[in-house]
């Protein structure tokens, strides 16, 4: 799954509106793009209702979200109005995204390996840079998370390795176990 400081990928996908939405026309704007397995199913339903809900927070400070699957654009469009929801959907039948973020692959689903879609978002900047990812995204309060990271402004430190293991303390001065006396018992 690509990362924090890795390029996005290219793409050129069609939209559920029937539009071509391509990231060279992205090119200079921050943009959010969440990866989701299957319209019109309950976990994707919310995730799409909550960023439709917030469209207006990302269209605020100039940052359009696109969900992506591999349903067509007919289902994109039935999902769509179904749940009014107001965010670009983007039809990637053969995969080709998802695999290029690394948002298909082996996944646990029911305490089985499978190979399917990886729930996850990406916020790319400007410059076409990943600046932040969210591998296999937890639903509930999700568009928050995504909200919160981009209100924040700033591109989020990768985690930090673990901090080396301290060194002793020294010993204090005079504090050196004094001897047992002789002839105790």
């Amino acid at each position: 799954m690509l990362k924090q400081g890795d390029v996005a990928p290219a793409f050129e996908l069609e939209s559920d509106a029937g539009t071509i939405v391509r990231s060279k026309d992205l090119a200079g704007t921050r943009y959010v793009i969440y990866f989701y397995p299957k319209d019109s199913t309950p976990g994707c339903t919310r995730e799409a209702q909550a960023f439709s809900a917030d469209r207006a927070r990302f269209e605020a400070i100039g940052v359009p979200v696109h969900g992506v699957s591999k349903d067509s654009v007919k289902s994109h469009g039935s999902f769509r109005d179904t749940y009014a929801l107001t965010i670009p959907l983007l039809s990637d039948p053969t995969l080709a995204l998802h695999k290029a973020y690394g948002a298909y692959g082996e996944k646990v689903m029911y305490g089985k390996k499978v190979l399917g879609v990886v729930r996850s978002t990406f916020v790319v900047g400007a410059d076409g840079v990943i600046e932040r990812a969210w591998p296999s995204v937890k639903v509930d309060g999700h568009a928050d998370q995504v909200l919160a990271f981009l209100d924040a402004g700033a591109v989020e430190e990768p985690a930090a390795e673990e901090p080396a293991p301290k060194a002793p303390a020294a010993k204090k001065p005079g504090a050196a176990k004094k001897p047992a006396k002789k002839g105790a018992s």
